[in-house]
């Protein structure tokens, strides 16, 4: 073959390409088999279906398909983005992921609008229903058993400041309550050091029942995990503590404690187990079923959610607890509330038991790591969203994407494409460091019977000197 020179390579290119004669890359292997899961299990003729009733058939301009939406709201999760604008932007830049939604190559992708359009006209009803769907693509690989549940709860920044905040009854801002006040005290014209040194002085100082955020009502005045104050909301996780899949998510205000919110919570994993048993019964019906049966058995949470009334509902729904207690100072007493002593005093002998203690372990293990999947490397900490149902729609596509990444897992290894490609670098490494190790033995061997030094001394500098990362090459793209 003859080499060819620059000049042979000067020449006028075409004015029209064929789509189908462009050159075309293999695309990103994660989601490449992320794609043939979902059209295996028939994802896009299922959202469309259920999503029919959201659209005109003829009027109006072109909307954006249920399978392009839901995928969509799923890169937020695998690639970290927090806000759809981001997600917009990631989907125009990247090849992979435009295979990945079916966006052909002359085709415009959705920008940040169209995706939050398309978001308000789908009901929250329809983002549980995909939620559901997606618990049973899980129940059919056996990841999900439904038999134990750890529930937990995390805040969620809102997209809010607390500089803007205003009084529910006279709509004052937090500074001209402060002026009026200063003014009421004799102060006539306050400085900014005689505001802060008045605020000092007052006690509970921001009350929700006083405050609230004008642009998103929602939100509620609460604590971090790093013990800053801010608006923000409450997500609360049903965890199959056999497979660490969520059940079941919820949105709450961040005002209300563990005891208020775990009712709805377990309701909701509840009906998730249930639909699961009726769907493996219809689909199934001669073989033995995949999932728990029963329903949900046990129900594992902090100390957060003990109280007599939490453990004495959840009695009634047959349901064993394990829920370690605060502690408390002096006896209580049980005068009238036989059934919540009762209820107390058997989850007492169950949490100090070995098994109980064990089950206490795994459930911060695996509610704790859904939390750092969605929210920290999710990318969804900070919200970006007004309104808890805006909220809900995002976090119910976002924590289905963390679910059917179980399934990924279960197939490739990895649950995200950093992920995979992190272990093919890993890979790689051990692949050197084990080819280096049979060279150095080789090398030793042929020096103690007198052979010559010089390759022992060039494998001896290869193996001593560390392997820097950027010297590994990895079978992905990264894209």
């Amino acid at each position: 073959m003859a080499m060819g020179t620059r000049k042979d390579r000067e020449r006028q290119e075409d004015l029209w390409v064929a789509y189908a004669d462009m050159a075309v890359g293999p695309g990103h292997p994660f989601y490449v088999r992320l794609n043939e899961v979902l059209d295996g299990e028939g994802f896009d003729a299922f959202v469309e279906q259920l999503c029919a009733r959201f659209y005109a058939e003829k009027m109006g301009r072109p909307g954006l398909t249920p399978g392009i939406y839901f995928r969509s709201l799923m890169i937020g999760y695998f690639e970290g983005i927090e806000a759809e604008r981001g997600i917009a932007w990631r989907l125009k830049d990247s090849l992979s992921l435009r295979r990945f939604v079916g966006i052909a190559l002359d085709e415009d992708t959705p920008d940040h609008s169209t995706i939050s359009r398309t978001r308000r006209l789908i009901d929250v009803e329809t983002h549980q229903e995909v939620f559901a769907w997606v618990l049973g693509l899980l129940a059919d690989r056996e990841l999900l058993q439904g038999k134990r549940i750890g529930i937990d709860a995390t805040t969620l920044e809102a997209s809010a400041a607390m500089r803007s905040i205003v009084r529910r009854d006279t709509g004052e801002s937090y500074d001209e309550f402060l002026t009026g006040l200063a003014k009421a005290s004799g102060i006539e014209t306050p400085t900014r050091e005689d505001l802060a040194r008045l605020d000092r002085k007052r006690k509970k100082r921001t009350s929700n029942k006083e405050w609230k955020s004008p642009t998103d009502q929602d939100s509620r005045i609460a604590k971090m995990k790093d013990g800053s104050t801010h608006l923000a909301h409450k997500a609360e996780h049903a965890v199959d503590l056999d497979t660490g899949a969520v059940v079941a998510v919820t949105l709450q205000a961040a005002d209300l404690g563990d005891t208020t919110t775990v009712a709805e919570t377990l309701a909701d994993a509840g009906i998730a187990a249930a639909g699961l048993v009726e769907r493996e019964a219809e689909l199934h019906p001669e073989e033995e079923p995949k999932v728990n049966v029963d329903g949900i058995e046990e129900l594992v949470a902090d100390k957060g959610y003990h109280s007599g009334a939490v453990l004495e509902q959840v009695k009634d729904l047959e349901v064993r607890t394990y829920i370690p207690e605060k502690k408390q100072a002096g006896k209580r007493h049980w005068e009238g509330k036989q059934k919540q002593q009762q209820a107390v005093y058997q989850n007492r002998q169950r949490v100090g038991g070995k098994y109980g203690k064990s089950l206490l372990r795994r459930r911060g293990e695996l509610v704790e790591r859904t939390f750092a999947h969605c929210y920290e490397t999710g990318g969804m900490r900070r919200c970006t969203l007004h309104g808890r149902k805006n909220i809900l729609k995002r976090l119910l596509v976002h924590v289905g994407a963390f679910n059917i990444s179980l399934a990924m897992r279960k197939m490739l290894g990895a649950g995200k494409p950093r992920e995979l490609k992190n272990r093919a670098a890993g890979l790689v490494s051990r692949l050197i460091g084990h080819l280096i190790n049979l060279c150095r033995r080789r090398n030793v061997d042929q020096s103690s019977s007198g052979a010559d030094h010089a390759s022992w001394d060039l494998s001896r500098s290869i193996a001593l000197r560390p392997i820097q990362r950027w010297e590994i090459a990895t079978c992905t793209t990264g894209c």
